[in-house]
């Protein structure tokens, strides 16, 4: 958000141009994006967008930042039940698929190793935290928290946006989400089980 606070016209605009750039960026990437494409459908000007985001790195990093924000608060971790975890991670990927295109584009653009941002910026602690917690009262399986959480999102992304075996949409008939649902957290559940 701006320094400055905004007039409800100039917040509507910012959240106009955010609206606009996450589709744009979830399309075409960071490179493909284009500004002018951005500021034509949010009905504002390149001035305006600069001034609220500096400019294109920075208007992504605050759609990506707010994107991973999102899904801690929509989607918090439940440690004492990861594979509900991961069928409410599911869930999310169906109603925001631009979500899990924005991390895709972030991680083959700026970071193709290694954690997807930096340790400051990193939003795992909590879930860290609540995994180990739950191995120390024996209810999850022993292992690096890192590992564990690593894994249970990977398998909760497995019809997402980038898998590359077949990506599921939010179209789809509701009992094909349900039988995923159902494989996913049985799957979760065994793969999670304490030894």
């Amino acid at each position: 958000m701006p320094d400055q606070p905004l007039t409800p016209r100039g917040a509507a605009t910012y959240r106009r141009i955010l609206e606009e750039a996450t589709r744009e960026f979830a399309e075409h990437g960071i490179a493909g994006a284009r500004i002018e494409r951005i500021v034509a459908a949010a009905r504002t000007n390149k001035a305006q967008l600069y001034a609220y985001f500096g400019n294109k790195e920075g208007l992504f990093d605050a759609i990506f930042f707010g994107s991973l924000e999102r899904i801690v608060n929509v989607v918090p971790i439940d440690a004492a039940d990861l594979a509900d975890w991961a069928v409410r991670l599911y869930d999310e990927y169906l109603r925001r698929p631009d979500l899990i295109r924005l991390a895709t584009w972030a991680r083959l653009e700026r970071r193709p190793s290694g954690h997807l941002v930096d340790d400051p910026d990193r939003l795992d602690d909590a879930k860290l935290r609540a995994i180990a917690a739950a191995q120390a009262a024996g209810r999850v399986r022993q292992g690096d928290p890192f590992d564990v959480m690593a894994l249970v999102i990977a398998m909760s992304m497995a019809w997402s946006p980038v898998s590359n075996v077949y990506a599921a949409t939010a179209d789809e008939p509701p009992q094909s989400h349900e039988r995923r649902r159902d494989l996913l957290r049985e799957s979760v559940r065994r793969a999670v089980a304490p030894d």
